[in-house]
């Protein structure tokens, strides 16, 4: 990975990590942030990995219990996990 793809990263995990850590987010997103997250984070993560953690949180980002500013937030990480897609290839 490159240093552009692995500081990408980076900002992606501080704004995974402020859903993790607020507690008005229920257990269950927070819990698939946390998938998506641990989907990214091996050192030999691949397109493929990107393309489920783009699914797990696109599939939970239509969720009716969840705050309408982590659903902003997860929108926000769709899109930089796609451009870090992009990159990689």
């Amino acid at each position: 990975m490159t240093e552009d793809i692995k500081k990408r990263i980076k900002e992606v995990y501080e704004l995974m990590d402020e859903i993790l850590d607020d507690r008005g987010v229920p257990r269950n997103i927070r819990g698939i942030i946390e998938q998506a997250r641990n989907k990214t984070a091996a050192e030999n993560a691949d397109e493929m990995n990107f393309s489920s953690a783009i699914y797990l949180l696109d599939d939970i980002s239509n969720d009716i219990n969840m705050p309408p500013h982590t659903r902003t937030d997860i929108w926000e990480i769709i899109s930089k996990l796609e451009a870090i897609k992009e990159l990689m290839k």
